[in-house]
This record gives C-alpha cells, sequence and structure tokens, in this order.
C-alpha cells in the first residue's frame, strides 16, 4: 500500500519542490491533486505505523521516490525487493518495542492504580471501584443487558459514551470486549463501576478510532437491567 500510494506524491519527478507552482492545465492539476490526496494519506498512515509516527523527515523518502520515478536505478541504494524486505523487519522490530514499552508501562499504571483506596483488581488484572452497589442480578454471558457507559482513554479523552448519545446499550454479554465480559458478571442490576481495562482485554494492538494500539482503557458502567 504504501509502495504504491509513494509512487504516486510527487508531480514534477525531480523539477524541485515549489510550494507556489502554478497549474497551467487539466493535466497539472490532476496531478496536483493526486498529490494532495496521496500525500495527506500516506501522512495519516505514517501516524500509524510504528516507528514512522513521531517525525517529518521526508527526505529521504523524496529522494528515492524521485530518483526511482525517473528510472535511474544505478542510483538507488537498495532494490524494490531490498526496499520490501527492510520495511517489513523495520515494522516487525518497531511493533515489538511498542509493544514491550506499552506493556511496561502499562503495568506501572496498574500497580499505581490498585494501591487507591476501593480499587479491586482481579486475577486477570482487570481493576475496578464499585461506585453504586445494586441489588439485582447478576448477568452471565448469555444475558442480554441494558447498560450506561462512558469510555476514556487514561489522559482523560472521552471516546464514546451511551450517556452523551441520550440513549442506553443493549447487547449480549457475549459480544463485548473481554473486559467487559469480565466486570458484567460481577455487577448486580443497579450497580455503577469505576473500570481499568488491560489493552489485551481490549482493543489489542489493533486499536480502533480514537483508541490507538496498546492502550488501557477506563470506563463508567451502569448496569441498568438485565431484557428478557
Amino acid at each position: 500500500m504504501i509502495v504504491a500510494a509513494i509512487g504516486m506524491i510527487v508531480a514534477s519527478c525531480g523539477k524541485g519542490y515549489n510550494a507556489n507552482i502554478k497549474l497551467k492545465s487539466d493535466v497539472d492539476s490532476a496531478f496536483y491533486a493526486i498529490g494532495v490526496l496521496q500525500g495527506s494519506g500516506l501522512r495519516e498512515n505514517f501516524k500509524s505505523l510504528p516507528g514512522l509516527d513521531a517525525t517529518d523527515n521526508y527526505d529521504a523518502l523524496l529522494t528515492a521516490l524521485v530518483t526511482a520515478i525517473n528510472d535511474k536505478t544505478s542510483q538507488l541504494k537498495m532494490t524494490p525487493e531490498e526496499a520490501q524486505m527492510y520495511i517489513q523487519t523495520f515494522l516487525a522490530n518497531a511493533q515489538v518495542q511498542v509493544a514491550e514499552k506499552a506493556k511496561t508501562d502499562e503495568m506501572a499504571f496498574f500497580a499505581a492504580n490498585g494501591s487507591k483506596p476501593g480499587v479491586i483488581t482481579t486475577e486477570s488484572g482487570l481493576q475496578y471501584k464499585i461506585l453504586t452497589t445494586g441489588t439485582g442480578e447478576k448477568p452471565t454471558l448469555e444475558s442480554i443487558v441494558v447498560m450506561h457507559y462512558t469510555g476514556k482513554l487514561l489522559d482523560g479523552t472521552v471516546f464514546e459514551s451511551s450517556v452523551t448519545r441520550g440513549e442506553p446499550l443493549t447487547m449480549p454479554v457475549g459480544q463485548f470486549i473481554e473486559g467487559w465480559k469480565e466486570v458484567l458478571q460481577l455487577m448486580p442490576v443497579g450497580s455503577k463501576y469505576q473500570v481499568w481495562i488491560p489493552f489485551d482485554m481490549a482493543y489489542g494492538a489493533q486499536g480502533g478510532g480514537m483508541i490507538k494500539p496498546y492502550s488501557t482503557l477506563e470506563f463508567e458502567m451502569e448496569l441498568l437491567g438485565i431484557q428478557e
């Protein structure tokens, strides 16, 4: 995907970067439009790739691109096959480093958080604090629950909230992320818990939307009822 998209990013093939370039023809405008779309897309893709998400240094990328697109293969420092192997190895190694750092950071967070008053740590590593104790029955994996929730990142950013939408969520317990499956079976109807879920019981290495890979998540969950 990256290699294919990079091949369309430069319109002038080595004629130099010019922010004030004049679009004199429809073809010029078409190439410029391709550059806008592919350049913007690449920048977003780089943000999601380990090891490439915190750099704005594109000199090497543009140098290789212009050289390759002008078919000056003798000036390239690696063949396309070598480039493919290199980026695969680079991303794999970067992924391991990101995962190791995330796990270390998460362990430190849960160690500190678990020492706070009222915070309970389960065998899986999930933590919760009882805000309101309900008196109803507890759901099972087969139950369909009706609940309100607010999900946050550890920096306090709210990524989703049924409370904000003004409509509770109704869904079978068995269809939730692993952290929710566990904690919901601990909650009597009428309870409200504050919950901290390790990334491997949430969205893991994939993440999703505002949730970055390896994100520890915090939820406020209120179990309103169990649907017959």
